[in-house]
């Protein structure tokens, strides 16, 4: 490959009239909404054009179904072991990529890299592509929830918190729909705009994000709120975990005074800054303890947080376990125990005797794993 066809992905087309073949390879607990978001764009290519432009397989490890992480079992196309000449490769992850990538998952996507056109992956499928060491010195999107503990385990990886990322001949979106869109843009770079707006008006999309939008819904959406002084200081709290903020400080940055500091977070977000910023150091935590092998030393350190019992008990408090049970409670739980006790007596309710365990419930209680369980207060 050229310099110039490394750069740009339109350069890897193939001869006029023959398809481009694509391997979608599914971890456990993939998310089926990112799968479909990266292959109906292709679907609908084919469709407008009249004639196969792309190709598709789905793959497992060893061609027996998979479970996505809404509960729904697919049955695949074929295993890696399956002589197809493909030309993208697309890892599809979700749920605990940690626990589902294998040996012979990287041993595979090693040996295929060095053949591929384009290598990719869609949500958390970039774990496996870092773990492969194939994303090196590569921009790269993951979705937001595992970007911090991707930051720790591949410090060799250029993470960005953008929507999807195209560098080079490597293609990450980070979960979601965000591969539509992704999708959308090779597409376009491919075969043109006018299909890819096309693709767009099939599937009522009236706006195609690029890779500089970022994948985190904006703050004025979050806190339910424009008020421009406190989003302000919610960024600059974001921004400032390891080492937080004096209150006093963050004040004098946006030019207010702590009283009325105090006072905006009572009237919008009805708790104070202290607290505010203590959930937020907390909740990166608890992604941590969950993702990372770091300590519990490490994890309150890189917190913002003066000594580990410090950490703990805050950690309790706000959580309701402590920080060595909630490493051990999501390492037990990621491994899929659908009849979780923590499910039925907490989360959910035992199905009637002549039902089945639904695929919600299983989903639900693989999720408890998940750094965001349990993270919305409900009204009711």
């Amino acid at each position: 490959m050229t310099s110039n066809q490394a750069k740009d992905p339109a350069a890897n087309t193939n001869r006029a009239g023959e398809p481009q073949t694509l391997g979608f390879l599914l971890l456990d607990n993939f998310t089926l909404i990112s799968l479909a978001s990266a292959i109906d764009p292709l679907r609908m290519a084919n469709q407008l054009a009249g004639r196969e432009l792309y190709r598709w397989y789905t793959l497992t490890q060893d061609g027996l179904p998979v479970r996505a992480s809404d509960g729904l079992q697919v049955t695949p196309d074929a295993s890696m072991q399956t002589p197809l000449s493909l030309e993208w490769v697309v890892v599809c992850g979700g749920v605990g990529p940690q626990h589902s990538v294998t040996r012979e998952h990287i041993r595979w996507l090693q040996s295929q890299s060095r053949q591929l056109k384009r290598l990719g992956s869609v949500c958390t499928g970039s774990w496996a592509l870092g773990q492969a060491g194939l994303l090196d010195h590569y921009e790269t999107s993951v979705h937001w929830e595992c970007l911090a503990s991707m930051q720790e385990a591949f410090p060799s990886v250029i993470l960005t918190p953008h929507l999807f990322s195209i560098d080079r001949d490597r293609f990450t979106a980070s979960g979601g729909t965000a591969p539509l869109d992704m999708m959308l843009n090779l597409i376009a770079h491919d075969h043109g705009r006018e299909l890819s707006a096309g693709i767009s008006e099939m599937f009522i999309y009236e706006r195609v994000r690029n890779e500089q939008d970022q994948q985190r819904v904006p703050l004025k959406h979050v806190l339910g709120t424009t008020q421009p002084k406190l989003l302000e200081i919610v960024a600059l709290m974001e921004s400032n975990l390891e080492e937080p903020i004096e209150l006093d400080e963050l004040a004098s940055y946006v030019d207010v005074s702590r009283r009325q500091l105090e006072r905006l977070f009572q009237r919008y977000l009805l708790c104070s800054p202290s607290r505010y910023y203590l959930k937020l150091r907390l909740v990166r935590a608890r992604q941590l303890l969950k993702q990372t092998p770091l300590s519990i030393i490490e994890i309150a350190s890189v917190c913002g947080f003066v000594s580990t019992p410090h950490f703990s008990k805050c950690y309790r408090e706000y959580f309701g376990v402590p920080p060595r049970s909630e490493r051990l409670g999501g390492l037990d739980r990621q491994g899929g125990n659908s009849k979780s006790p923590l499910l039925t007596k907490r989360w959910g309710g035992e199905p009637y005797k002549s039902e089945p365990l639904s695929s919600a419930q299983q989903a639900l209680a693989c999720a408890q794993g998940e750094p965001t369980f349990a993270s919305v207060q409900l009204l009711n």
